[in-house]
């Protein structure tokens, strides 16, 4: 078996780092919103916990999918685990 390029390897430790991340962010709003629930205050909304879910979902499987496969579906897939890390942090957190 061949070792893949440094490039690939690299772009799926980041996509890995970010699907991380997806997962981490999701399990803290999570928490967040469990708490503000039962105490009646504000907190994150279920528009908000529903799509870093599904977010987090998608992107996990997708790094699973880069992790498993070394060809143009391995970066392929890699690269859209950024793309919905970017689209999940533009779209919630900044704008």
């Amino acid at each position: 078996m061949t070792r893949p390029a440094t490039s690939g390897r690299l772009l799926r430790g980041l996509s890995g780092i970010v699907a991380g991340g997806l997962v981490a962010l999701f399990v803290v709003l999570l928490v967040g919103w469990t708490l503000t629930t039962r105490t009646g205050s504000a907190g994150p909304g279920t528009a908000m916990l529903a799509g870093h879910g599904l977010a987090a979902a998608a992107a996990v499987v997708a790094q699973v999918v880069a992790d498993r496969r070394r060809d143009g579906v391995a970066t392929l897939c890699s690269v859209g685990v950024v793309a919905v890390g970017l689209v999940v942090l533009c779209g919630f957190w900044l704008f």
